[in-house]
């Protein structure tokens, strides 16, 4: 049996997803502290309905974080380096 992740870290998934980021390759030790970090710092952001609210409108399929979010150098990050075929980025 899996725990489920905890409701503070629903921002951060959902965020990866909306990026096209696969939240599984945290399992990857290269890429875990990452995650650890990213997951530290939505953790303590102050921009969760600001977040959220993104979250609600923004388009399917988006590239980049919005600039507000404490982890768009992270998710850039692990968007390019997500195993698998290289992500276009426009």
């Amino acid at each position: 049996m899996t725990a489920s992740a905890p409701e503070h870290s629903m921002p951060l998934l959902a965020m990866m997803t909306r990026l096209g980021i696969e939240p599984g390759a945290g399992a990857l030790p290269q890429l875990a502290l990452r995650y650890a970090t990213a997951l530290g710092r939505c953790e303590d952001c102050r921009c969760k309905k600001v977040c959220r609210d993104w979250l609600d409108g923004a388009p399917a399929g988006v590239n980049f974080a919005p600039p507000f979010c404490a982890n768009a150098d992270i998710l850039f990050e692990l968007k390019c380096d997500q195993p698998g075929p290289r992500p276009r980025l426009s």
